[in-house]
This record gives C-alpha cells, structure tokens and sequence, in this order.
C-alpha cells in the first residue's frame, strides 16, 4: 500500500503569497543591491559631491534604476521557472509591454485602439502584476498547444499561437488592473482629506504597501507630479513615508524572529533596502508571507500617515519618501513628517515581535 503524504498543501491566501514569493526570492538580492546603489547616487548627489551630468553619476544610477525599471524582465524569468513555461514566450510579455512606442501611447494617458476595445492606460515599467499575471495565463495556455501541435511545427507555432492569447489579455486586462483599483483608491483620498486629513493620513498610510503589491501605486505618480507643477506642493506623498519604515521594522522582526537562515537574510537584507526608501523586497520577499507582520507594518504606516496628515506636510518635489529623499518634503509640516516615518519603525517592529510566538 502507498503510503499517504502527511505534508499539507497549502490553499489559498498562503498559496498565491507563497508563489508570488517564490518569483521574487531569486532575485531579492539583487533588488536590495540595486536600491543601495541607487540611494548613494542620490546621497552622492545631494552633497553635490556628483553632478546628474557626470558620467560616474549617469552609469551607476543607469544600472541601479534601470533594473527597476526593466524588473518585469526579471520577473518573467523567475516566474516562468516557477510555473515551468517556454523562457523565451514569457520574456515576449515583459518585451512588448516595455516596447518603447507602447510605453510612449499608454504610460502618457493614451489607450490604443483595438479590436472590439480600446487598450487602456497603465504603467508598465517596473510594474509587478501584469507580468507575473501574464505569465501565469500563458502557463495554462501553454499546455494544450504542446499536445495539439505536431513536432514538426511546433518550434514556430506554439510561441504564435501562445502570444495570440496571451498578449491581449495582458494588455486589455491585467496591465489596467492596478490603474483601475489604484483611481478608485485615490479618488476615496480626495473625499477622505476633503473631509478629514487625519482620516484619510490613516487611509492611505495604511493601504498603500498593499497597492504597492498589485501595482496601483502608480496611479499616485501622475497626480503628485500635476500636483506639484500647478500648486508648488502635493499633500498624497508625504502621507506615504510611515507605511516605509512600517516596512522596515515588520522585515528587520521578522529577521530577529524567523528560523530559518536564508529566510532571517532576507529579511535583514529588505529591511536595510526598507531603510532606504525601497519596500519591494520586503514587501515581496519577507511580510507578504507573514499576514501578521503585514497588518503590523500597516498599522504603523496608518499611524504614520496620520501625523503627516494632522501636520498638512507637503512635498515640494517629486520623490518617494525616506529619509533620504526627506529634503524633497522641507515644506509645511516637514518636521512631522519626520516624526511621522520614526515613529512607524518602532510601532511595526513591536507589534511584530509581540505576535513572535504566532509567526513561523
């Protein structure tokens, strides 16, 4: 008799975090590397030690913001070994989405005419959801052309008849997707600081890592960015800089409290990448896995938003907030918006450690 497998399946939330996980573990270290790089080159700049023209300044910041930026390429590898479809179909994906005359039409607010429905806008740089979606699908679509296609013809007709399905779909559905809840989410905002800008601090301080994991955050871009032109100021950024360090403290417990050796890395390794401004590999290496720690980092990013909120602070330049970029927010209530991002750190890494014996 064969005897049965007494190792649980996991189903579910923990088994979409565990293949999102999976897809990003590969290359956390590189993220982190990457985030390092380009947070000198910003120190660097700032101290006007490097100019923006400089060529020192230009290759490194090349390397570090360009991996961002091409990270659904990276991505479409390691998701296409987790889910075991053709390398080079799942690179097509990221390779046309990043296609210089789409990104020109749909990352500047421009659909595209299609069949039956218009392409929608989306940002499709250094985006997360599309590709990994996109991937995915192809995995199911995959299959059937491999048994059906005679070996004959296969070599060239599978990657066409694969693309001809998974294409569309990428761009008609998954690539909006976070535009689409991203919008919702920001116009909630408006009504929330129109009324109380405490509550919507709270709001946003505690949903945007999470819009950060489905690609919505970057609907934020374009409205901070028109904010700034037309007003000198945008009150959205600086409500974002607790839910950073909320990131922080949740990854850095998380290393104090996981067993396991590579797992206790990472998640040291994304809490400095945290500590620099940039969340991802914690985000998808490290709290995603661990809902606790999760809710945790984004109780302390609420907390966060709601000092910058009561402190109306602004940013009078465009830039993702950490202490590093703080100089782009030295506008109203900058001095909060300091206690805003030092006080998150603290709350997320208790609330943490205090659910230790609950997070394996």
């Amino acid at each position: 008799m064969k005897q049965k497998s007494t190792e649980k399946k996991s189903t579910g939330y923990k088994l979409v975090v565990e293949q999102i996980s999976g897809i990003f573990v590969p290359i956390i270290n590189y993220l982190t590397a990457a985030s390092i790089i380009k947070s000198v080159m910003i120190l660097l700049e700032g101290a006007d030690i490097l100019s923006k023209s400089s060529g020192i300044y230009m290759i490194f910041y090349a390397v570090s913001d360009g991996f961002f930026y091409f990270l659904p390429v990276f991505l479409a590898i390691t998701a296409s070994k987790q889910w075991k479809t053709d390398l080079y179909i799942s690179l097509l994906i990221p390779v046309a989405m990043l296609y210089p005359d789409l990104i020109k039409i749909l990352e500047n607010g421009k659909s595209l005419s299609f069949p039956f429905f218009d392409i929608q806008p989306a940002i499709y740089h250094s985006s997360v959801i599309p590709v990994i979606l996109g991937v995915g699908l192809l995995h199911f679509v995959e299959k059937p052309f491999d048994k059906i296609l005679p070996k004959a013809v296969k070599g060239f007709l599978k990657p066409i008849c694969c693309i001809i399905i998974v294409l569309p779909v990428t761009f008609l559905i998954f690539g909006p997707l976070g535009t689409w809840i991203g919008n919702a989410l920001t116009d909630l905002f408006n009504v929330l600081y129109s009324w109380n800008h405490i509550v919507a601090g709270v709001f946003m301080g505690f949903i945007i890592q999470p819009m950060v994991f489905v690609g919505a955050h970057w609907s934020i871009v374009p409205i901070s960015i028109a904010a700034i032109a037309s007003n000198g100021y945008d009150i959205l950024l600086p409500l974002l800089g607790g839910a950073v360090y909320g990131q922080c403290g949740a990854a850095l417990a998380l290393g104090l409290i996981l067993k396991d050796k590579e797992q206790k890395n990472i998640a040291f390794q994304a809490s400095f990448s945290a500590a620099l401004g940039v969340t991802e590999p914690a985000l998808f290496g490290v709290t995603m896995k661990h809902p606790r720690a999760m809710i945790s980092a984004c109780i302390a990013g609420a907390v966060g938003g709601a000092i910058a909120g009561y402190a109306g602070s602004q940013c009078i330049a465009f830039a993702f907030p950490s202490f590093i970029t703080c100089i782009a927010y030295a506008g109203k209530g900058f001095a909060l918006f300091l206690v805003s991002m030092a006080v998150a750190f603290p709350i997320s890494f208790a609330l943490t450690m205090l659910q230790k014996d609950k997070i394996h």
